[in-house]
């Protein structure tokens, strides 16, 4: 999926890059191609781009360079209107002064659709979004997640085969967004349009996309499915951004294969799988995820190499434990461990020593 030609793609950003001054680029190079149907997420820091491409996608910034297509297309000199895009903001965007019909009404009278079309296509987009019942309210009457998923229908009223949401579910509460976000998916899967949206919140990207586009200083960072980005993080920012990691600074003693055996700066050694060092004497930042640290020896292979450890605080949170601890000279190294019957609950001043499959470790840019 991820080397389609840029030709047979239904989205496709060709270097492309964005300046407002003339000479700072706030997206450098981007090339971008995605097919029908596909859920795009744009994950990153503020300031990293993602809005700006979303902005011209929408036609509401021009590219400095490059090319966007849809379907084909080139859309630089498309006015944003004529794009057929649906959109949905932070800020809902709703007319206070019109009812929720008159609201969802507008698009179509705007695409010149007719009378009785148009109330079909109103009462099949406040279905979807289970809204039927409130036609006749103002915004004002309904609450923030009753607002968002008009502001929902009514990007998906006219049909369009492209959705663009930028952090849509920004402003609700926890329990509210993860209802939400398992909604958009399902919808965007069932009615098979198009979504690109941008957020800044990586579960929210990790739940609902088929892929995530990670990015940071006007690049995309890495371009993968869910699951790779976060087993397999392409570099130390992508690593440090997706999901809680643990780091480890050091230096790459050698190479055999697909283990790298590398020299922590207090001088203890550790296997990793080597992903953007190539030799010997390298600097290094390897990376584990909290829930990869095995301290049980069983969970090991009798000649992986082990850390001490000593236990600095134990926090119960339900279904995980999560045990700080001190290793290497650090204080911030997390170990996570599923609340199984078996399972022990560790005490401050514990001494332990811990490991991991190599595999599980990556060494990193440092």
């Amino acid at each position: 999926m991820a080397d389609m030609k840029t030709e047979d793609a239904f989205v496709a950003f060709e270097r492309v890059q964005k300046s407002y001054d003339g000479e700072t680029l706030v997206v450098k190079d981007l090339n971008l191609s995605m097919p029908k149907g596909e859920f795009l997420t744009m994950l990153g820091p503020s300031g990293s781009g993602k809005t700006t491409c979303l902005m011209m996608l929408a036609g509401f910034e021009t590219a400095t360079h490059g090319d966007i297509r849809l379907d084909g297309q080139s859309i630089n000199n498309i006015p944003p209107h004529k794009r057929g895009i649906g959109m949905v903001f932070q800020n809902y965007a709703l007319f206070p002064h019109m009812t929720v019909a008159e609201n969802l009404s507008f698009p179509l009278e705007v695409r010149k659709i007719g009378k009785s079309d148009r109330e079909a296509k109103i009462t099949r987009a406040l279905d979807m979004v289970q809204m039927g019942a409130f036609a006749g309210r103002r915004p004002s009457q309904l609450s923030g997640g009753q607002q968002q998923r008009i502001a929902l229908a009514r990007a998906l009223v006219f049909e369009p085969e492209l959705v663009l949401m930028d952090e849509p579910l920004g402003a609700l509460d926890k329990q509210l967004r993860e209802t939400l976000q398992f909604e958009i998916t399902r919808l965007a899967h069932d009615l098979g349009i198009t979504v690109v949206y941008v957020t800044h919140d990586q579960t929210e990207a990790l739940t609902m996309s088929d892929r995530v586009a990670v990015f940071d200083d006007g690049r995309i960072q890495q371009l993968a499915p869910p699951d790779q980005l976060y087993e397999a993080p392409e570099n130390s920012f992508v690593a440090q951004f997706i999901g809680e990691n643990n780091t480890l600074e050091g230096v790459v003693k050698e190479i055999k294969g697909e283990t790298a055996l590398i020299q922590l700066d207090d001088g203890e050694l550790i296997d990793a799988k080597p992903v953007n060092v190539a030799q010997p004497g390298e600097r290094t930042r390897v990376s584990i995820r909290p829930e990869r640290v095995e301290y049980k020896k069983d969970r090991l292979s009798p000649d992986a190499h082990t850390l001490k450890a000593e236990v600095l605080e134990f926090i119960y949170m339900g279904d995980i434990f999560r045990t700080r601890l001190r290793v290497a000279g650090r204080e911030d190294f997390v170990m996570k461990c599923r609340n199984a019957p078996d399972q022990t609950r560790l005490k401050p001043g514990e001494q332990l020593e811990i490991g991991w499959l190599p595999q599980d470790c990556r060494a990193l840019d440092a």
